[in-house]
């Protein structure tokens, strides 16, 4: 018995559910702030460079079309659980929950209209210049995979950042030292990281998808 082939690649339909829960997860993520070494940085920007990250994957798997709506769908689940959050944060708490985290709850995953307007912005704004970069660098060659994602990750982290601080804190407090902090920490992070996880996911992408043709 002859079996047709999947609709979608195995590789964009496993990466689009991994997208989709990491941009979910990175802004709650973003609550806590680390040190890593002298740099002082959101959290958050872990789960936003697995997004950068799968957005290049996808757009050198299945081309920029691919990559484009991966960025565009991923506005889906970002609102929707901004929505559930506020309508979680409005309904009365248990008398029997534990007090403590009663107090913690809206701090940790409560932001102002003004902030949720700064994320729907800059997550597009970003996330878009990112597979736009990435894609115009692949036009010029196919080959350094790794320069290309971490170039277009440094671009689109500095745009993100720039958008995210300006839209939530102008006029409310300096902003122009809190920027250069994330900037550095993100440029960092980028060259560390993302030259090892986009050739670790372009591989394993490839494997799913020769899994899927051999099946």
């Amino acid at each position: 018995m002859n079996q047709t082939s999947p609709a979608i690649p195995r590789s964009l339909f496993v990466y689009s559910i991994f997208y989709g829960g990491m941009v979910c997860i990175a802004g709650v993520l973003g609550v806590k702030q680390v040190a890593l070494g002298p740099l002082a940085v959101e959290a958050g920007i872990f789960g936003f460079l697995l997004l950068v990250v799968m957005g290049s994957a996808v757009t050198e798997l299945h081309g920029r079309a691919a990559g484009d709506l991966l960025v565009r769908i991923g506005f889906v689940p970002l609102i929707v659980s901004a929505l559930l959050i506020q309508l979680v944060l409005r309904l009365p708490a248990d008398p029997g929950m534990y007090p403590p985290a009663i107090e913690a709850f809206p701090i940790v995953v409560g932001q102002s209209a003004r902030m949720m307007i700064a994320g729907l912005i800059s997550y597009g704004t970003s996330q878009t210049l990112n597979v736009f970069i990435f894609s115009k660098l692949r036009q010029g060659t196919g080959k350094l995979l790794w320069l290309r994602g971490m170039i277009a990750s440094i671009v689109s982290q500095v745009v993100d950042t720039v958008l995210f601080i300006s839209i939530s804190f102008y006029g409310e407090r300096p902003i122009l030292g809190l920027m250069e902090g994330q900037m550095l920490a993100k440029v960092v992070l980028s060259i560390v990281l993302v030259p090892f996880l986009i050739t670790f996911f372009v591989w394993f992408g490839r494997k799913l998808d020769g899994a899927s043709a051999s099946s």
